[in-house]
């Protein structure tokens, strides 16, 4: 089973290339380095960083130096980091890694882009009143997905392992911007609705599976206007597939499966592409974010149960041609287990790759650390990558080199 570590461009900036790799192989017994190469806008806290402990990442940036070419003609184009401007991150990280036998990974964030301040709304993923996500790019739409071909080809071409595809899907109401606050209760069917895409394109697919886009529109205003009055009953982050799929008078299942099917096919081409390039694409799902990162205390079912929500069908990705990537942030070991065996019985031919965190909430011990690793190795696991390195205390490397130990032993 291999082993990475995430890391950002800023990590490499900060503390230097081979210091970072020092640190990943030599302390943590890491193989290999997944670095942000596209990513969305936060605050972080870095506790062994030389310069500024607390950093802000720019919305929607690419570390690395977009080909010209690969762009010509398209409306959305890359937005290079400040990074970029007098070295290529990536191209210096593979450069440093190749003679240490070290794997380097493009950890990309395709469509939550942050772009708040100049987003144009032609691209953006749309309320069902018409309000434009400027966070948040539409996956049907025919520009963006030409958008993140171009960022997956242009990737692959640069000597890295694989790709790493975070957010290649829709989005939920949560998380996409910071500071987001809803002061009233919404119940789940609202919820959920207000995080549905119900742009032209979108509208277009519910059409072409039966739904009336005029009626499901319509719909779906009242009832959320209906919460908005006061009508909303008590939230419950579990409503099924089904339950889901029978709102809007039984229209809504129309949208949910055009949803699936645009992310599926959006996969499975850029899934062709890379491997044009010798390059694995690995679709990581989101759900498990969903239910563990605030926590580490994910409930309810197995993990890929709410990939719906996303229109990712993990099954329809992996036959597709993408590996999959689960996120796997829980402190018990055996709801890692559960969620990796949903997922391999989903994928059971697919390479499976997971990702886990080597700090509270989900670990302060190696031995936790070493279960979880010896609980991926028997579901198949092909990679571990452990999150994350510059925001992790370098303690957290030393616990990541002994549960690497344990885990072999047994």
């Amino acid at each position: 089973m291999r082993t990475s570590a995430f890391c950002f461009a800023s990590d490499l900036a900060d503390e230097g290339v081979e210091p970072v790799l020092d640190n990943i192989q030599g302390r943590a017994g890491l193989g290999g380095v997944t670095m942000a190469a596209a990513y969305h806008g936060s605050r972080d806290l870095f506790p062994h960083a030389r310069t500024r402990r607390l950093r802000y990442q720019p919305g929607g940036e690419v570390f690395f130096r977009p080909d010209p070419a690969r762009w010509r003609g398209l409306a959305l184009q890359p937005r290079p980091s400040r990074l970029t401007q007098d070295r290529d991150p990536l191209g210096a990280l593979i450069a440093a890694a190749g003679p240490r036998g070290l794997d380097v990974q493009a950890w990309t964030v395709f469509l939550h882009v942050d772009w708040t301040e100049d987003g144009d709304p032609r691209f953006a993923e749309q309320t069902c009143f018409g309000d434009p996500c400027l966070t948040e790019l539409c996956p049907a739409n025919p520009d963006v997905r030409a958008y993140a071909l171009a960022l997956a080809t242009d990737l692959a071409g640069r000597g890295i392992t694989s790709v790493l595809a975070e957010s290649l899907h829709h989005h939920l109401l949560e998380h996409g911007a910071h500071h987001e606050r809803y002061f009233v209760e919404l119940g789940s069917g609202a919820r959920l609705l207000l995080g549905l895409c119900f742009c032209e394109h979108c509208l277009e697919g519910a059409r072409r599976h039966g739904a009336d886009p005029g009626e499901l529109r319509a719909r779906a205003c009242a009832e959320v206007e209906h919460a908005f009055a006061g009508g909303g009953a008590p939230s419950s982050s579990e409503l099924s597939r089904e339950e889901a799929g029978g709102l809007l008078g039984g229209q809504l299942g129309a949208l949910l499966e055009s949803r699936g099917e645009v992310v599926t096919s959006l996969v499975g081409e850029i899934a062709e592409a890379t491997r044009a390039h010798g390059v694995r694409f690995e679709v990581l799902d989101s759900s498990g974010a969903v239910k563990g990162y605030a926590t580490g205390r994910p409930a309810g079912d197995a993990a890929p149960s709410i990939g719906w929500r996303f229109g990712t069908d993990v099954a329809a990705c992996a036959r597709a041609g993408a590996a999959v990537g689960a996120i796997a942030y829980a402190a018990e070991p055996a709801r890692v287990a559960l969620d990796l065996a949903a997922y391999r019985a989903l994928a059971p031919a697919a390479p499976l790759v997971a990702a886990m965190r080597p700090v509270p909430p989900d670990c302060d011990a190696a031995e936790n650390l070493a279960e979880k690793l010896r609980v991926a190795a028997a579901a198949g696991v092909d990679r571990v990558d452990i999150y994350h390195y510059g925001m992790a205390p370098l303690s957290a490397l030393d616990r990541v080199r002994e549960a690497l130990a344990l885990a072999e032993q047994g």
